[in-house]
Parts: C-alpha cells; sequence; structure tokens
C-alpha cells in the first residue's frame, strides 16, 4: 500500500468490518471477533501473511508446504522448545487457512482445496487449544471454539468479504483487496 496505515486504526477498522458483519450474521462473539479483527490486521501486511520461507527465501503458501516445513527451527530470533514451536506453526496454519478461506474463498475454492483449507483449519486450532490447554494457558477456550466453529467463521469472512471488499472481474483478489482496505481507511476513519 503506499501510504502506511497505523495498525491500530486498522484493527480498529477490521474490527468494525468484522462486528458489523458477525452480527448480520448472529455471529455475537466479542473474543472471537476480536482475534479475527486481529488477524486480519496482522495479515494485511504481506510480510505477515506469508512470513514462512524456504531457506532459500521463497515464500510458503501452501498448506502442505507450511506443514511439512514446522519441524526445522525458525530462520530468526531466540530458538524455541519444540512444543512452543508446533503451537506457534499450528496457531498460523489456523490463522492462515481462516484468512485465505474467508476472504479469498473463491480463489482457494478454484484451486480446489476449500474442504482441505477447513478441515486443517480445524485441526490446527484444535492442536493449539490442546497445547494451551497442557500449559495451563487460560486461550485454549478461544481456540477450541474457533475449531468446532472453523467453517462459520470463515464463511462469516466471505460475507465480510462479498458486502464490504467486492473485487472487479478479471482482477487480482489480492491487490484489490488491498487497495480497497486503504480506500476505506481513508473514508471511514479520522487521522485522529
Amino acid at each position: 500500500m503506499g501510504k502506511t496505515i497505523s495498525g491500530d486504526r486498522l484493527k480498529i477498522f477490521f474490527f468494525e468490518c468484522a462486528r458489523k458483519s458477525f452480527w448480520e450474521l448472529g455471529l455475537n462473539d466479542q473474543a472471537i471477533i476480536e482475534y479475527i479483527a486481529n488477524v486480519l490486521t496482522a495479515f494485511a501486511h504481506t510480510d505477515q501473511l506469508y512470513r514462512l520461507q524456504t531457506p532459500s527465501g521463497r515464500r510458503l503458501d501452501s498448506v502442505v508446504e507450511m506443514l511439512s516445513a514446522r519441524a526445522a527451527p525458525p530462520a530468526s530470533g531466540t530458538p524455541q522448545p519444540p512444543v512452543l514451536r508446533e503451537r506457534e506453526m499450528r496457531k498460523y496454519v489456523g490463522d492462515y487457512t481462516l484468512f485465505m478461506s474467508g476472504l479469498f474463498r473463491s480463489y482457494i475454492e478454484k484451486t480446489g482445496v476449500l474442504d482441505y483449507y477447513v478441515q486443517e483449519g480445524r485441526r490446527s486450532y484444535w492442536q493449539v487449544s490442546e497445547f494451551d490447554l497442557a500449559r495451563y494457558q487460560t486461550g485454549f477456550l478461544l481456540f477450541q471454539e474457533l475449531s468446532k466453529n472453523f467453517e462459520y467463521y470463515s464463511g462469516a469472512l466471505d460475507y465480510m468479504c462479498k458486502a464490504y471488499f467486492t473485487t472487479g472481474p478479471g482482477k487480482n483478489p489480492f491487490d484489490q483487496f488491498l487497495r480497497q482496505v486503504e480506500g476505506w481507511m481513508k473514508d471511514n476513519l479520522s487521522d485522529n
């Protein structure tokens, strides 16, 4: 995007879009809406959406590749215990599959992997909940909810995308999405 949009403004924007869309569909869980707004905010930046890379620097955009690379140590930062690396990978895969199957559903359907994304997203979030439960982390219920109702939340994001972020025919949906987010931000949020 040409002009950098602050993370706080972007999060507020996505929170309001998700809240309104989810409310229209009867989904009113505030914690889920906030979590999804955080995912949308993070993944609006392509460096976060495609943060996993091969050792040669190629971005991983295939869930199968992501899962096969999960045993590899992180490229940078402090080393983590294998359990925490696995939890982080599973959380990322859950977030990635939710984001892609929700906002870019038609693209995912064209590639024939929508069912796989739903299954893997559900499985990944459930595993995160199990990791958190085993470590006595309080957030495990959120991930259980995301797992159990993954398809509903993915569908709600698809609805949100259709209601607020329609793409033109023949346009690249990823570039179009980012341009529309920038336009909505300019039109709907003040500079305060």
